[in-house]
């Protein structure tokens, strides 16, 4: 398993179990399954990794015989999503080939109203849009159950969209048709994008020029993209097209590079996160500029290198390989002490206690 994946909110987890419960399912099995610890959905600071959040979604995936994971307002079946893949897989261009995905989705009385939108008067930009919200039943659906099924929407669509081409699609902006959702500065990293909230509607643009890129993919690399789907196209870390984002990438590139469990002793100890200065002069800015940035973009170096630790010390635990004490010196913590402090500090446990309430769900 890779480290240095940006680790999933609490919320999310209990936003995905939601459709579960609203079906009457026991969710805690499905958790023991993921290697979730029932005990940390109490803890808003909580996190887990994308290995086991995709482990869930996998898990909800049978449990609910749902595409939707029991939280659209219809039941999806099992191979809708690949039937709509296959459907577009033969278009001569992206452009067609999402035209034909939605209106797919559109054949089902209830399903997600998508839509591409460009044209003589969006001038360069063509957009994508959830029409009319999410169905006829919508409003069966709580706030929460709702937003989180139209962020997934959304995010599958540009991650399908960037796989048929074979190329990252950035997007020039996202809205979203409600209020911030508590964990609303993860949309930005997922997205791209700096979003919107409590928009008219939920859509996103791009240039549209990109609607006329062949598709480039086939019967058979679409057999390794449904063999992860959705939980892949879920948790996948977008590109860096935000300065934070390309300044989180260095960052998590440094932890892989310099040391790690299968690295000598030696090498662990001298592994350091880059600073400001060094990282700045990766990307050819000066340090005042990389700091107006990213204060620009609402955030500061610190709270990114806090954020990279945080991402890369939950990953290790979970995957529960690594030793704690190594772990400390690779995040470039002098003492355990530290580590245990600031590992409390961002997810309300110790990473003894993390460790073992994972670990014991695999047992």
């Amino acid at each position: 398993m890779g480290h240095g994946r940006r680790t999933v909110t609490v919320h999310h987890v209990r936003a995905a179990l939601r459709g579960a419960q609203r079906l009457g399912l026991d969710t805690v099995p499905l958790l023991q399954r993921a290697r979730i610890p029932p005990l940390l959905l109490t803890d808003d600071r909580a996190r887990v990794s994308p290995e086991q959040f995709a482990r869930l979604v996998r898990a909800l995936h049978r449990a609910t015989e749902d595409e939707f994971l029991g939280l659209g307002t219809i039941r999806s079946r099992p191979g809708t999503f690949a039937m709509m893949c296959y459907a577009s897989l033969g278009c001569p261009d992206l452009g067609t080939a999402v035209e034909r995905g939605a209106r797919f989705y559109r054949l089902f009385p209830g399903g997600p109203n998508l839509a591409l939108e460009h044209g003589a008067g969006r001038g360069p930009e063509a957009v994508f849009a959830l029409r009319g919200g999410l169905g006829p039943h919508e409003d069966a659906l709580t706030a929460a159950e709702s937003h989180i099924v139209a962020e997934w929407l959304m995010l599958i669509w540009h991650r399908v969209a960037g796989w048929l081409i074979g190329r990252r699609i950035p997007l020039l902006w996202a809205q979203f048709a409600y209020p911030p959702p508590p964990y609303a500065e993860d949309y930005e990293p997922l997205f791209g994008c700096p979003p919107r909230f409590g928009a008219p509607r939920t859509a996103a643009g791009f240039d549209r020029r990109w609607l006329t890129a062949p598709v480039v993919q086939d019967e058979s690399t679409l057999q390794t993209l449904l063999r992860h789907a959705p939980a892949g196209l879920l948790s996948r870390r977008d590109y860096g097209t935000t300065v934070a984002e390309q300044v989180r990438h260095a960052l998590t590139g440094a932890l892989r590079t310099r040391g790690g469990p299968a690295d000598a002793p030696r090498a662990r100890h001298t592994a350091r996160l880059p600073e400001l200065p060094e990282v700045a002069a990766r990307l050819a800015v000066s340090p005042a500029t990389l700091r107006r940035r990213l204060r620009e973009e609402g955030t500061s170096f610190q709270e990114l290198k806090d954020t990279v630790r945080r991402d890369e010390a939950v990953s290790s635990l979970a995957e529960g390989v690594e030793p704690i004490a190594d772990l400390a010196l690779r995040l470039g913590f002098s003492e355990d002490t530290a580590f245990h402090r600031a590992f409390r500090r961002w997810t309300g446990t110790t990473p003894g206690a993390y460790r073992h309430e994972t670990w014991s769900q695999h047992i």
